[in-house]
């Protein structure tokens, strides 16, 4: 074989080799999307187009390349389009010189043939049993044209050389290029020698032991389409085998044998004899014709076959015998004992034929499986041919569509950023979720753009109102551009990108520009040319760039669509195309380069004597300030700040100057010929003057403003909230009108009031909003204000009245006339998940989540309870709103409960029980329990009740027995979570996730159902309206839908004469009681400012429920909200420490701490630790873990673990990343954190006690391993993670000591783990059972592993001198490693293997402490190339195709390319000479990190990875741009200090590493760190907050240093701004005075200095505790004359010898006096000093004068001492010395920290507790924030962040 062809074996993938996604190897043009193929679960291509020729992929990109590809079967994984053509060409050079194009269509009627060109027709096969299918066997040689409606993914494998060598004698050389066209659907590519078997997979292979032919092989896992459990490939794809090894098929056409189970052999092609065409005979042509007309149903509407259930006799089904009894798809074969049974209506003499039902995929899904343009879902039922009758359609829903959306309520959803005007100013264009709603201002008409599968993100409109861009978020963003005035879609853009906020439309619409971020969260814009969209091209990109400035706005200038401008967080930039290439360059900001620029317009106008750039750019910012840009100059011209103006006392507005005060935050601006308009974070949009002297206009709204947009003529202004409303000022006319108001999160459910045509509904922002139906303007708002959520609501049936369920357990009713609360009950203890009234409106019923039925008299006043039942609803939250049921006649309730398998049926005026129906039971064979969701009584068969269930089937139910007359299945592909009847009893509705479906109730036909889709979040709730003329759906808005059936009298005429009708009396119609009702009210004024509508609090209402709570917890309820209180009842389930009251004069026992036992284990063999950083070793620890700590209750935890600050650079391969799914793992102590890349958010893995050696995740992401160590008294421990909701799947535990390496196999079947250096043991598991499959002792310690990636059996490891190739052997049930240890080259001498990889299979990569990488041939075992690729050891290698990273300790991370080396593989393979060839390899690029390289993440094309190193940092690396960018950062040593800033804002952190680090509070970043070297920053403190006293007008950072000196930086400059020496030895503690006058240190010699922070100079020296080091110095404030002494504030120091100094001072006037000293008594101190404990003191926040203490002491306790009194007040016991003392400013909280690593959060008063045991070591810091709301522990360099709730 030749060298070319040896990187070929055994196959190659073509679309990977090309890497195709990108496109730069690749051309295609006209219409090529990628969608995730549903049947096959994965992305593919596909090609779509009316002209194949011009919608094609060509491989590779020009016709002068060659794919140089030289296998013999070309695989190709396609599926044509149905009722579609399709062409693909293949360009073949043959040995002789030539290049052969090989062609194959659907077009091509025969097959004809030239010196150069072979043209074969291909017959497209149809699944399996269709109509297609038999017609095609009765042909002989199937259907020739268009494809058939159901068509599978086929395999076509197509021998080249008998191709070539049969028709045109010539001998194949390799494949040139490769053509698809459409149209189709394309997976793969694959180029192979082996002939493979499509129905047998690797895994099947190796299971049932079969033995293949020779070149022969299973299926590669890339080219294998999916198969369920329980059924065979060839049933649902089609193989295509080309020549046919077959002898009745003709050679000169490709299609299916008939035995489509075509066995695989080695044997040669049959020779062609002769040519003949294709041909299919007229009568035949003629039955295919006929049976498409009418089988064929219209494209895009296929549904899922649904069966039907009934308990009525079963018409007897007559069918014609054809092609053999014993078909499977004949009717007649079905037994009476099958699951369903379906009706199915046909002439008595018909052939009832059963076609294949395959859903066409489509991009955009549904979740019933659906596509999203389906109307009417055609049904896949038996079809009746008849031969001598005519044949008759099939009956479906009428009229279709039967649903045309009306009406939105909603705004926002993804952003509330994008609004625009039209050109000519009478509409506006606005995102509501998924669906693009366009309103005239004039008359409220909404149009709607639908296509959106996703929260629409941005929205842009070009200034001739032509083109509408949208953009939509989620995985599968893309850019549709719609026609706006047709309001169809033109064309799709794929974005590629996750995430797309903004849009912009150059002034001719013929460029657009898109700004995301990419999925490593770095910004980019995108630029496409536009112009030609109309003619229905491909929107090519013109320009494309990454950038890691933020931009918050983008806009192309209108004066020339190549130049844009953006600005974000500290810059704005000017953008240019040229070239092809996007640039940019920044206005220099100067000192105002920290500011947050918002929104930018630019000056509009234009006038003949100056250029048209010469313009001026207004930025706006967050701080007030506006800044105007000379764009031409790219400088600033004029900065603005705008203030808000103060009242005085005349009430008049006083301007503030440029320097003082709060600037208004402005979040967007707009600018028109004559003025400026601002939309503030304050709620005002003011209009400006363009020189901003004064507001001549403003506009109050109840949100911030977050839009503001002036209409092209400048008539009105458009404003939008973030609070979800939008409206316009008429600056003419001063008039505010409000266009949409909104609910800003989802609505939980609704209720209609048919007399006055209003609608309420309930939200999860709290709010309960009642609407006009007609005006879709608001009426009313009731807000809850104190937590309590509203979660259910009922409007009375004739009265103007509205009951609300809330999760407090309230039910309230409210009089929407007087706005005034009527009646209020608590007679539930959870939520109230169901409140509905009666129809008669003599009784209101409400349902919890905890089980409890009540029953109230809605006909009086009070609503007082009539009943009520415990136990009677199933428990559950969120079940939604039709858990409870009433019969149109009121008299049943019907209600899922008392368990979710039961469905209760009772009277309604008294709850009396009268029927209950199992669901469970109803099917026999299912294995699975079905529970009941949702009831519905039918109004008019008032015995029918409708109940969904969690199997996606509707059950209809006899109310009197209770017998199952119907049952409809698989309604949804999601459960079916609301359900409404008609009122004439002819339609049913059903929601399920994002879709709503209309039904026929009766089920009499053939399709009886349609689908419609626009929500982008769940349904929650679907109704018809009371005239039936409308439906309402509401989720994620409001919907209003035109029910377009048509009456019930025009309808009979149409129905079959067996449909029975039940008659009903009509009702009054709206219009009728609009007229007659609604007259009394007057109309809505309008305001100039947005009118805000009445708002009703829930909890304002005076009344008392004076039946009491019916609940068993009610004391502990109460109890709940006192428990801050000294002497509260405990709550059940706390833990409490033991507080003594001294004033009882008691002594307090000693608490016993835990002793721990650690035994010594004795061995006669002392093992060496290898010479190798790479070998983890865990950190020395002197603490040990509590093992009897108490647990907070679940949901009961005073602590959550918010963040974790760090990554622990002492691992090993602790860190992972799947950049397929964007999974990103990485530990820190003994926690596992996974954090999301986009939004930096974190999730916390608990499971482990002690420190984290090293991870390892699975090919498919799914499964996650972590290990720690183990110890002399544990054995390591190894967790099983699932990476989806990161539960702990299993713990395994085999291991003595800590785990080296753990790998994961390549089919993820087996888990290895590598243990310790004394005990150099592999483990193999099962990821199956998880059970050890086998061990073995290798001789050598061991430091790295690895599974190869082409086979599950073979894998490597490395240790000292040694590199050992593995062997996993089954045999029956044992499985065993076999290994095989080779020794060293001579080259590399004695040294310690430290790293491993695979290149390819033959290829392996090893690297050593050395510095050396050796090459090896895995077949020979033999290495055959090294070389020296770093000066230190190399403990990170990772291997890419030709690309290889080495990491190494010189802190060098390279990446060379190895192309040559394996071609080297063949040409050594006889030769044993293994020598260093530099010219092999090649260095492209060499970066320097910030320490030890240890672990490493890459992408499959190594362009962009992951790296940790031993300073505690996660580097992202891309290589392309050759840059590195810190991910995660963190202390590489002891962290000394943490403290948050007063504005909390900020944390400061310091460590032994003389670092001062800032972190952002909220973001967790690193935003700046003071590096002072050989020195340890011992403390760190904060200036005082703003507003109290400030020396130097900054915020400043203060530390002190083990030196003696202390330095102050300054935050907003990022430098040191002053440097004192205050010690002469190491500072030990660090703080301002109160009010910042003076900085106070205290040093390890006790002496204790007050110094100037403003000139450094030594102000005063206190010698009180000298000789002891200062453990801790505080400060507070006091009233001038308190506790009988002069100053303004408080000051206490602690030193080491347990002695505690009060002061008060006023530093102003240098005074400072003695207050009060404490000296804590003592037993003897131990021998071992260092062992004690520290002496900690506070000043308590919620006590006045009181200090808290803990320290070395006679009893371990915490002591409470009153200034006042000169005395202990009291005292709390620990169970262990406390390391650390945190006092919360609120909740009378202590947090404590101990050497048994438990932080332990104590309540001051009560004594209660709870422990957190998250920290591998000593938890030493811990410290609230200002407000206490955050709390910071740090052990050793673990860094905590906590989220406080309370105790």
């Amino acid at each position: 074989m030749s060298s070319r062809a040896l990187w070929q074996q055994p196959y190659v993938n073509i679309f990977k080799h090309m890497k195709i996604e990108e496109w730069k190897k690749v051309s295609k043009e006209g219409d090529i999307t990628t969608y995730m193929d549903k049947s096959l679960k994965c992305s593919v291509f596909r090609i779509r187009g009316s002209i194949p020729a011009s919608n094609y992929i060509l491989l590779p990109k020009t016709s002068s390349q060659s794919l140089c590809l030289t296998g013999r079967y070309l695989y190709l994984l396609i599926k044509p389009s149905p009722n579609k053509h399709f062409i693909v060409h293949l360009d073949i050079a043959v040995e002789e010189g030539q290049v052969i194009r090989v062609s194959f269509s659907n077009m091509f009627k025969e097959f004809k043939s030239t010196a150069t060109w072979l043209q074969f027709p291909f017959l497209c096969g149809a699944a399996h049993g269709s109509v297609y299918e038999n017609t095609a066997c009765t042909a002989k040689q199937g259907l020739v044209g268009r494809a058939p409606t159901s068509t599978r993914w086929t395999c076509l494998t197509m021998d080249l050389h008998v191709v070539l060598s049969v028709y045109l004698n010539r001998t194949h050389s390799h494949l040139k290029s490769i053509k698809l066209c459409a149209n189709m659907s394309v997976k793969n590519i694959i180029t192979s020698d082996l002939l493979f078997d499509p129905g047998l997979s690797f895994f099947e292979f190796r299971q049932s032991g079969v033995m293949l032919p020779d070149c022969t092989a299973p299926m590669p896992r890339e080219m294998c389409f999916p198969v369920p459990k329980g059924q065979r490939w060839h049933d649902l794809y089609d193989y295509i085998r080309f020549p046919s090894d077959g002898t009745k098929l003709p050679f000169d056409s490709i299609q299916k044998g008939s035995n489509s189970e075509t066995k695989i052999s080695a044997e040669k092609s049959p020779q062609r004899e002769e040519h003949h065409a294709v041909k299919i005979s007229k009568p035949v042509q003629d039955r295919v014709s006929l049976i498409q007309q009418i089988t064929t149903p219209k494209p895009a509407r296929h549904t899922k076959q649904r069966s039907t259930n009934q308990t009525k006799l079963v018409p007897e089904l007559n069918y014609a015998h054809s092609g053999g009894s014993g078909s499977p798809g004949s009717p007649g074969q079905r037994s009476q004992a099958d699951e369903q049974v379906t009706v199915v209506h046909s002439d008595d003499a018909g052939v009832h034929v059963y076609a294949h039902c395959e859903d066409d995929v489509y991009t955009q899904t549904t979740d019933s499986e659906e596509e999203i343009t389906v109307i009417n879902a055609a049904s896949p039922r038996p079809v009746s041919l008849s031969s001598d009758q005519p044949v008759t359609k099939p009956q479906k829903l009428y009229p279709d569509p039967i649903l045309k959306l009306n009406r939105i309520i909603g705004f926002g959803g993804a952003t509330v950023r994008c609004a625009v005007w039209t050109s000519d100013g009478e509409e506006v264009v606005y995102p509501c979720h998924a669906v693009i709603v366009s309103i005239t201002v004039s008359s409220g008409q909404q149009r709607f753009f639908i296509g959106h599968t996703d929260k629409v993100s941005a929205l842009a409109l070009n200034s001739s109102s032509a083109l509408l861009a949208s953009a939509q978020m989620g995985a599968n963003s893309l850019i549709r551009l719609w026609s706006y005035s047709r309001g169809v879609c033109q064309t799709i853009i794929p974005t590629h990108t996750p995430a797309l906020n903004l849009l912009s439309f150059s002034q001719s619409g013929g460029v657009l520009c898109g700004i995301g971020k990419d999925s490593h969260n770095k910004t980019t814009v995108v630029l496409w040319n536009t112009r030609h969209v109309a003619e229905g091209s491909v929107v090519p990109v013109l320009a494309k760039a990454h950038t890691d400035v933020d931009i918050q706005t983008m806009r192309i200038a209108f004066f020339d669509e190549t130049r844009m401008v953006s600005c974000g967080l500290g810059n704005i930039r000017l953008w240019r195309v040229r070239g092809g290439s996007l640039r940019s360059c920044p206005v220099n900001l100067g000192q105002y380069h920290n500011l947050e620029f918002t929104d930018l317009a630019f000056e509009q106008g234009h006038t003949q004597d100056r250029p048209v750039d010469e313009r001026t750019l207004f930025v706006s910012s967050r701080s007030g300030h506006i800044l105007e840009i000379d764009y031409v100059a790219v400088a600033i011209k004029n900065i603005r700040r705008l203030l808000p103006a103060q009242e005085t006392h005349a009430h008049q507005r006083e301007k503030q100057t440029f320097s003082t005060g709060a600037g208004i935050a402005v979040n967007s601006i707009s600018v028109c010929d004559e003025f400026c308009v601002t939309g503030s974070e304050d709620g005002f949009m003011r209009l400006w003057p363009l020189d901003f002297s004064s507001v001549f206009l403003e506009a109050e709204h109840e949100g911030p403003v977050s839009l503001v947009c002036v209409s092209s003529d400048g008539s009105r202004v458009l404003a939008a909230t973030a609070t979800g409303n939008l409206g316009y000022l008429d600056v003419g006319s001063r008039g505010y009108r409000t266009l949409m108001r909104s609910h800003t999160a989802s609505v939980l459910g609704f209720s209609v009031d048919c007399v006055r045509r209003r609608i309420t509904t309930v939200s999860r922002d709290s709010t309960v909003r009642v609407w006009d139906m007609d005006t879709m303007q608001q009426l009313y708002d009731f807000v809850s204000d104190d937590g309590e959520s509203p979660c259910s609501v009922a409007f009375h049936p004739s009265m103007p009245l509205f009951a609300c369920g809330s999760s407090s357990g309230n039910v309230r009713v409210f009089d929407i006339q007087t706005s005034s609360l009527m009646a209020q009950h608590r007679q539930h203890c959870g939520s109230v998940e169901c409140v509905i009234y009666s129809p008669d409106g003599q009784g209101l019923f409400s349902a919890g989540a905890l089980g409890y039925l009540v029953l109230y008299n809605s006909s009086q006043h009070d609503h007082h309870v009539v009943r009520v039942l415990s136990n009677a609803v199933a428990w559950s939250v969120n079940r939604g709103p039709d858990t409870l049921a009433v019969s149109s006649d009121s008299r049943c309730l019907a209600l899922v409960g008392p368990t979710e398998y039961i469905v209760t049926i009772m009277e309604a005026q008294s709850l009396n029980e009268l029927l209950r129906v199992d669901v469970s039971i109803l099917d026999v064979e299912s294995t699975t329990l079905d529970s009941a969701l949702n009831v519905c009584f039918s109004p008019t068969s008032l015995s029918h009740l409708l109940i969904t269930t969690s199997a996606n089937k509707i059950l209809w139910i006899d109310t009197h027995t209770g017998q199952l007359l119907r049952q409809v299945s698989e309604v949804h592909k999601h459960p079916c979570v609301s359900l409404a009847v008609s009122e004439d009893g002819r339609y049913l509705l059903t929601a399920g996730q994002n879709s709503l479906k209309v039904w026929d109730y009766d089920m009499h036909l053939d399709v009886d159902s349609q689908v419609f889709i626009g929500h982008s979040e769940p349904i929650r709730q679907v109704r018809f309206t009371h005239d039936q003329k409308g439906v309402i759906t509401v989720g994620d808005a409001l919907f209003f839908w035109d029910f377009l059936a048509p009456p019930q009298e025009a309808a009979n005429c149409n129905r079959s004469p067996d449909i029975k009708v039940f008659p009903r009396k009509s009702d009054h119609s709206w219009a009728e009681l609009n007229g007659a009702e609604l007259s009394n009210e007057s109309p809505r004024k309008a305001l100039f400012q947005p009118s805000s509508p009445p708002v009703m609090n829930f909890l304002s209402s005076a009344l008392k429920d004076s039946e009491g709570v019916l609940c068993d917890s009610t004391t502990e309820l109460e109890l709940s909200h006192t428990t801050g209180h000294a002497h509260s009842p405990p709550p059940k389930h706390a833990s409490f420490l033991r507080v003594t009251e001294w004033v009882k004069d008691e002594d307090t026992p000693t608490l016993s701490a835990n002793q721990s036992k650690i035994e010594k284990i004795q061995d006669n063999h002392t093992a060496v630790r290898p010479d190798c950083y790479k070998h983890f070793t865990s950190r020395f620890k002197t603490s040990v873990l509590d093992r009897n700590t108490v647990a907070p209750p679940s949901g009961q935890a005073g602590l959550s673990l918010k963040a974790v600050i760090g990554y622990n650079g002492n691992g090993r391969n602790n860190m992972v990343w799947n950049p397929d799914t964007g999974l990103f793992v990485y530990t820190c102590g003994c926690v596992v954190v996974v954090e999301d890349l986009h939004t930096g958010s974190q999730k916390q893995w608990f499971g482990h006690t002690e420190e984290i050696s090293t991870l390892a995740i699975t090919h498919d992401a799914q499964m996650v391993a972590s290990a720690s160590g183990g110890g002399a008294s544990h054995s390591s421990l190894i967790c099983i993670w699932n990476a989806s909701d990161g539960s702990c799947r299993n713990r395994l535990s085999y291991h003595k000591e800590a785990v080296q390496s753990l790998t994961f196999s390549r089919d993820d079947m087996y888990l290895l783990s590598v243990g310790y250096f004394s005990e150099p043991v592999v483990a193999l598991w099962s990821t199956r059972s998880f059970e050890l499959l086998c061990t073995v002792q290798i001789s050598v310690p061991l430091h790295d592993a690895s599974f190869c990636p082409f086979t599950a059996d073979e894998l490597t490891l490395v240790g000292s001198s040694a590199v050992v190739f593995t062997r996993i052997q089954t045999q029956d049930n044992s499985t065993e490693l076999q290994v095989q240890k080779v020794s060293l080259p001579d080259a590399v001498g004695e040294a310690e293997m430290t790293s491993v990889c695979y290149s390819t299979r033959r290829i392996l990569y090893t690297g050593t402490n050395s510095g050396h990488v050796c090459v090896w041939d895995c077949n020979t075992q033999r290495c055959f190339v090294t070389w020296e690729a770093d000066a230190g050891e190399i403990g990170v290698l990772v291997c890419r195709e030709n690309k290889l990273v080495t990491g190494s300790n010189t802190k060098k991370l390279r990446l060379w390319s190895v192309a040559s080396v394996q071609s080297l593989s063949n040409a050594n393979n006889n030769s044993s000479r293994t020598q260093v060839d530099g010219a092999q390899v090649q260095l492209e690029q060499e970066l320097l990190l910030d320490g030890t390289v240890v672990s490493a993440a890459f992408d499959d094309v190594m362009d962009m990875g992951i790296v940790g190193t031993t300073a505690g940092t996660l580097w992202y690396i891309n290589w392309a741009d050759s840059t590195s960018i810190r991910l995660i950062s963190g202390h590489k040593s002891k962290v000394n200090g943490v403290v948050c800033s007063p504005d909390e804002q900020h944390f400061a952190t310091c460590g032994q590493d003389g670092s001062v680090r800032v972190w952002a509070l909220q973001s967790h970043e690193l935003l700046v760190q003071f590096q002072v070297l050989n020195q340890s920053c011992e403390c760190v403190c904060w200036s005082p907050p703003r507003g109290v006293y400030e020396p130097t007008g900054r915020v400043c950072v203060a530390g002190g240093y083990s030196d003696g000196t202390v330095r102050i930086f300054s935050l907003e400059s990022a430098e040191m701004e002053l440097k004192l020496q205050p010690q002469p030895v190491s500072v030990c503690a660090l703080q301002y005075s109160h009010y910042g006058h003076v900085l106070l240190s205290g040093g390890r010699d006790g002496l204790i200095t007050v110094s100037s922070p403003v000139t450094g100079v030594t102000v005063r020296t206190i010698r009180d505790h000298k000789g002891a080091p200062i453990t801790t110095v505080q400060c507070t404030s006091k009233q001038y004359k308190e506790f009988g002494l002069e100053g303004n504030e408080l000051w206490l120091a602690v030193s080491a010898d347990r002695r505690v100094s009060i002061w008060a001072a006023d530093w102003m006037k240098d005074k400072c006096e003695l207050l009060d000293w404490l000296t804590f008594p003592a037993p003897n101190s131990p021998k071992d000093a260092l062992a004690l404990p520290p002496s900690l003191a506070a000043f308590s926040p919620s006590e006045r004068g009181t200090v808290v203490y803990t320290g070395y002491a006679v009893e371990k306790e915490i002591i409470f001492y009153c200034l006042y009194k000169k005395q202990v007040l009291r005292t709390i016991s620990l169970a262990d010395w406390a390391l650390c003392l945190g006092l919360c400013s609120t909740g009378r909280l202590i947090a404590v920290g101990s050497n048994q690593r438990v932080l332990k959060l104590i309540h001051s008063s009560s004594g209660r507790f709870q422990d957190f045991t998250c920290h591998s070591d000593s938890v030493h810091m811990c410290s609230f924030s200002w407000s206490g709301s955050q709390l910071f522990t740090a052990a050793h360099n673990e860094l905590f962040l906590w989220t406080v709730h309370g105790l």
